[in-house]
């Protein structure tokens, strides 16, 4: 009989204890996949207000050229000043008649003289931001005024680090628990095939080969959890994909891309055939000694 169908045939003769195994491990891989979904979308939203404005100067009416050329020089002297962005009453206009679009309302009455001109600043180092809004704020002559969103920048930061650590924890038991379900199950197996093995062992089989049927096994374990844990998760995400995006908008907050979850479900199944695989070896070194 082949190490497969030997495999198998441990399967089959304890149904239970293996279907146990098995949704240890796809519970495991459904709270992996989803963390992975979750962390990418927060990654993204990060990148997205990383990208934006950091501190917005908006100026007063009035001024000349070299008064903007000047705050314009002045603002790019700063260290870690990734850019500097001048924008006009005209581009004003522009930019809030295009969020506007679908609300003619709003736009009729609006003309670029009612719209202040500003700087849009992006930096490096978040330490410069402060800096940068103590010394605008007090240029009243020539500053209207000037937006930080520190607290919006911290909580997201600080809500993202939380929302990683908490998955990456639940994830960690979880992968856990599963662990020592296949180290349980492969045990109890081992031990009611007792005989079976020492009678294999008399009759000239090595200790590795006695052991292969139950490596398998958890590497089944594993495997199997990976894909269906993955694959449920997948197809849950698929259909709240719409909802989560429409609420972050503009931000795509679930990827459409298949090659992100390509990558997941590939390092899932690696994942648990190494896990199913150490919880398996583990059993049986433990348990055969013969």
């Amino acid at each position: 009989m082949t190490i497969l169908n030997t495999t198998w045939h441990h399967i089959r003769r304890s149904p239970f204890q293996s279907m146990t195994a098995v949704i240890a491990m796809i519970v495991c891989f459904f709270a992996i996949s989803f963390y992975a979904i979750v962390s990418n979308g927060l990654s993204t939203v990060i990148k997205y207000f990383d990208s934006k404005p950091e501190v917005t100067i908006f100026l007063k009416d009035g001024l000349d050229n070299n008064a903007i050329q000047g705050i314009q020089k002045d603002l790019a002297s700063y260290p870690n000043v990734k850019e500097t962005k001048y924008i006009s009453k005209e581009k004003a206009l522009n930019i809030y008649k295009e969020q506007n679009k679908s609300n003619p309302m709003l736009t009729e009455m609006v003309t670029a003289s009612i719209l202040p001109a500003s700087f849009e600043v992006i930096v490096s180092d978040p330490k410069i931001l402060e800096q940068i809004y103590q010394n605008y704020s007090s240029k009243t002559d020539v500053v209207d005024e000037v937006i930080y969103q520190k607290d919006v920048i911290k909580s997201l930061l600080e809500w993202t680090d939380i929302i990683k650590k908490i998955g990456i924890a639940i994830a960690t038991i979880i992968g856990l628990i599963s662990f020592l379900t296949v180290f349980i199950i492969i045990g109890m197996k081992i031990t009611n095939r007792k005989e079976e093995i020492r009678i294999s062992r008399l009759l000239g089989a090595s200790s590795l080969y006695v052991k292969k049927p139950f490596l398998l096994e958890g590497m089944i374990y594993g495997a199997s959890g990976a894909i269906i844990g993955s694959t449920i998760s997948f197809i849950l995400v698929a259909l709240l994909r719409s909802n989560i995006n429409s609420f972050f908008d503009p931000i795509v907050f679930i990827t459409n891309s298949l090659d992100f979850y390509a990558i997941v479900l590939v390092s899932e199944i690696f994942l648990g055939v190494i896990l199913g695989l150490a919880a398996s070896w583990i059993g049986a070194r433990r348990y055969i000694k013969f």
